[in-house]
């Protein structure tokens, strides 16, 4: 399925010469959340305006736009990406995967069920980039140690919770996976 690009972006222009033009727009395909995505987007924006302001997966947060927080954590060809520190045009050709294309058709994933039971989360604007993060590193390292979870979350930045309801969240998400 591909989804039809919106008329106009919602966010203005961020400085002067921002692309608006059409020479400086370019055509990406990618799959979404496994369904194909053909998009015409301008040639300067992050891989996260690009999916919220394009294709809709709003999921996607944007939190210091400078790739310290992990807010906008996707996986990219399987692989944990900063959308905001990658160009929307370096998809073309790739597999993307954000947090609404998680949840299984019959439910939740693992990942999404045990951050609530584990009360991992509090304002919940960090949680798709932590679900994102730790799919990546358990799908490929399904048997990662406690102390690997820690080092890799470490990368991403909450400020309500603490870190860990996370850890335990994570944990308890491996240890359902690997069943």
């Amino acid at each position: 399925m591909v989804s039809p690009p919106r008329s106009a972006p919602t966010r203005a222009p961020e400085e002067p010469g921002e692309p608006e033009g059409p020479d400086e727009l370019a055509d990406v395909s990618f799959s979404l959340n496994g369904s194909m995505t053909a998009l015409r987007v301008p040639v300067r924006w992050t891989l996260a305006d690009v999916l919220r302001e394009r294709a809709g997966a709003t999921g996607t947060h944007l939190g210091c736009e400078h790739g310290v927080c992990g807010a906008c954590t996707v996986l990219v060809d399987d692989q944990p990406v900063r959308s905001c520190l990658m160009l929307g045009v370096q998809a073309d050709g790739s597999s993307v995967r954000t947090i609404e294309g998680v949840a299984a058709s019959d439910g939740l994933h693992p990942l999404q069920r045990t951050f609530h039971e584990q009360h991992a989360l509090q304002c919940g604007y960090c949680t798709p980039g932590f679900i994102m993060l730790a799919l990546g590193l358990l799908e490929r390292e399904p048997d990662a140690s406690q102390e690997r979870i820690r080092d890799v979350l470490s990368s991403n930045l909450c400020r309500c919770t603490g870190y860990a309801p996370i850890v335990r969240a994570v944990m308890a998400a491996q240890a359902e996976m690997r069943r």
